[in-house]
C-alpha cells in the first residue's frame, strides 16, 4: 500500500507545453499516414495502369507483326527467329503457341499461365491478368491469332513497379518522420509563445506574494491578452487597495492603543514602587498585570511594526556591517559573550550592507526565542559562501517538527511544541519579523536540525554580500 502510493506520487504530470508539442506531433504523424497511405494507393494504381497499358500496346503490336510473318508452313523452330524482331518492352517475355506446339520464354512455362487466360483466349478472345509466378509479381498478356491455329502470350514482369513502389514508400516514410519532427518543433514553439503571457502572469503572481504589490502586467496589443492583463491588474489592485487598508487599519488601532498604554504603564510603574504596601496577593495581582501589560506593550509595537512592511513603507538605512563584530555585540547586548562563535571566515573581516537596526532585531528576537523556548543558546556559527554570509543560531530545546518549519513563521504561529517550549510571554510575531527584516535585505532565514545532530533547532540567516565582494571570492 506504501510502495504504491510512493509510486503514485513519483510519477509527475506533463506539462502543458508537453502536452502541447505533443499534440503537434502526433497530429503530423497522423496527417502523415493519410497523406503517405493516400498517395501509396494512387501512385500504385497509376503505376500499374500505366505499365499495362504500355504492355498491351506492345502486346497487340506485337501479335499484328506475328501474324503477317506466319505462314501455313511455319514450324515452331523457325518461329525464334521471327519473335527476335519483335519489339522487346523492358521486363518481357514472349510465348507462342502454334497448333499444338509451343515456344517457351527462359523462366516462364506453359504451366505458368492461369487457366482462366488460356481459355479465353482460346475462345477467340484477348485478354490479361496478374498473376505470381517464383514469388514475383507478373502481368500475362494473351492474344490469339485467328487467321492461324496459334496464339501470342506476353508476360511483363512488374518488379520494377514495386521497386518505384518501395522508392516511393521510403521517402514517405522519410518525410512522415521528418513532418512528426517538424510538428514537434512547432508545437514546442507554438506552445512557448502561449505560454509566455501565462508565465508573466505566474511571475508577477510570484512577486505580489513575495510583497510587491505595485507589480502590475504590462498590456499585449492583443485583444485576448489585454484582457487577460487588464483583469489581472485589476484583481491586483483590489489586493493592494485591501491590504493597504488592512494595514492602516492594524496600524491605526495600534497607533490608538499606545496612548492608553502609556498610562496603563505609568500607572503599574507607580504601583510597583508602593509594592511595600500591599498584601502578598495583591503583589501576585500586580506582578500578573506588569507581565501582561509588558506582553501587550510588545504586541502593539510588533503589531506596528508589521503594519509598516504590509502597507510598505518599510525601508532599509544601509550601512557597512562587520559581520564577526555585530553578532559579538548581539551576544554582548543580551550578556551572553560566553557563548561559543564558530568564525568560519578565517579570521578574515567579511562586511555586508544592512540596516543595522533591524538586523540587530534579527539576532535578539531569535536568541530571544531560543533562551526563553530552545532550551538555552548553545552555539552561533558564521560561513561565508558565494555570494552570501550565513549565520546560524543553535538552541538545545526539543527542535521544530519538519512539518512546522515551513510555518513557524507566520504571523502568531507557535507550533504544536509552543507548549513544551517554555512558559515565556511571547506573543507570535517575533520570527515574522525576523522573516520580514531579512526579505527586505534580499536574504532567507530557515531552520534546520543542529549540525551536531544533537536535540535542538538552527536558524539560518543568510544575507547578501555586495556585489564587488562577491566578485572578489569568485576570482
Amino acid at each position: 500500500m506504501t510502495a504504491g502510493t510512493t509510486d503514485t506520487k513519483s510519477l509527475r504530470p506533463v506539462g502543458l507545453r508537453a502536452r502541447i508539442s505533443m499534440a503537434f506531433a502526433i497530429g503530423g504523424l497522423v496527417l502523415s499516414v493519410v497523406l503517405a497511405g493516400v498517395t501509396m494507393v494512387l501512385s500504385r494504381e497509376q503505376l500499374i495502369e500505366t505499365r499495362e497499358k504500355s504492355a498491351a500496346a506492345v502486346a497487340v503490336s506485337n501479335a499484328a507483326r506475328l501474324n503477317n510473318q506466319l505462314t501455313p508452313d511455319t514450324t515452331v523452330e523457325g518461329l525464334p527467329s521471327i519473335v527476335d524482331s519483335l519489339t522487346n518492352l523492358e521486363g518481357s517475355q514472349p510465348l507462342v503457341r502454334l497448333r499444338t506446339e509451343w515456344l517457351l520464354a527462359p523462366e516462364f512455362g506453359r504451366g505458368d499461365i492461369p487457366g482462366v487466360l488460356t481459355a479465353l483466349v482460346e475462345s477467340g478472345q484477348p485478354g490479361q491478368i496478374r498473376t505470381i509466378v517464383a514469388g514475383r509479381p507478373q502481368l500475362v498478356i494473351g492474344l490469339p491469332l485467328t487467321s492461324f491455329d496459334a496464339d501470342y502470350y506476353e508476360v511483363i514482369d512488374l518488379d520494377g513497379v514495386a521497386d518505384t513502389l518501395g522508392s516511393i514508400r521510403f521517402i514517405l516514410f522519410s518525410a512522415g518522420a521528418a513532418t512528426t519532427l517538424l510538428g514537434a518543433v512547432l508545437g514546442w514553439w507554438a506552445s512557448r509563445r502561449t505560454l509566455r503571457p501565462l508565465r508573466r502572469v505566474s511571475a508577477a503572481a510570484q512577486a505580489i506574494a513575495g510583497g510587491r504589490l505595485d507589480t502590475r502586467l504590462e498590456r499585449q496589443a492583443d485583444p485576448d491578452l489585454d484582457l487577460l492583463s487588464d483583469s489581472f491588474n485589476d484583481m491586483a489592485e483590489a489586493l493592494e487597495a485591501r491590504i493597504r487598508r488592512d494595514a492602516r487599519f492594524a496600524s491605526e488601532v495600534s497607533h490608538e492603543l499606545r496612548s492608553p498604554l502609556m498610562t496603563l504603564t505609568t500607572t503599574v510603574g507607580v504601583l510597583e514602587a508602593r509594592r511595600d504596601q500591599f498584601s502578598e496577593r495583591s503583589r501576585t495581582a500586580l506582578d500578573l498585570l506588569s507581565q501582561d501589560l509588558a506582553r501587550f506593550s510588545r504586541l502593539v509595537e510588533d503589531l506596528l511594526e508589521i503594519s509598516r512592511f504590509d502597507a510598505g513603507a518599510a525601508s532599509l538605512e544601509l550601512t557597512e556591517i562587520n559581520i564577526a563584530n555585530f553578532v559579538h555585540a548581539s551576544l554582548r547586548s543580551v550578556h551572553l559573550e560566553d557563548v561559543a562563535v564558530a568564525d568560519g571566515f578565517g579570521g578574515r573581516p567579511v562586511f555586508i550592507d544592512g540596516d543595522k537596526r533591524r538586523l540587530a532585531r534579527v539576532m535578539a528576537n531569535l536568541v530571544r526565542n531560543a533562551t526563553r523556548h530552545g532550551g538555552g543558546l548553545t552555539g552561533v556559527s558564521m560561513e561565508r559562501d558565494i555570494g552570501v554570509v550565513r549565520i546560524g543560531i543553535e538552541d538545545d530545546g526539543p527542535g521544530v517538527p519538519p512539518a512546522e518549519r515551513e510555518h513557524i513563521f507566520d504571523r502568531f504561529s507557535r507550533g504544536s511544541s509552543a507548549g513544551s517550549r517554555g512558559g515565556g510571554s511571547g506573543v507570535g510575531l517575533g520570527l515574522s519579523l525576523v522573516w520580514e527584516d531579512i526579505r527586505l535585505h534580499a536574504g532567507r532565514v530557515w531552520v534546520e536540525d543542529r549540525s551536531d545532530g544533537g536535540s535542538g533547532a538552527r536558524f539560518v540567516i543568510e544575507l547578501p554580500l555586495p556585489d564587488d565582494d562577491h566578485a572578489a571570492v569568485t576570482v
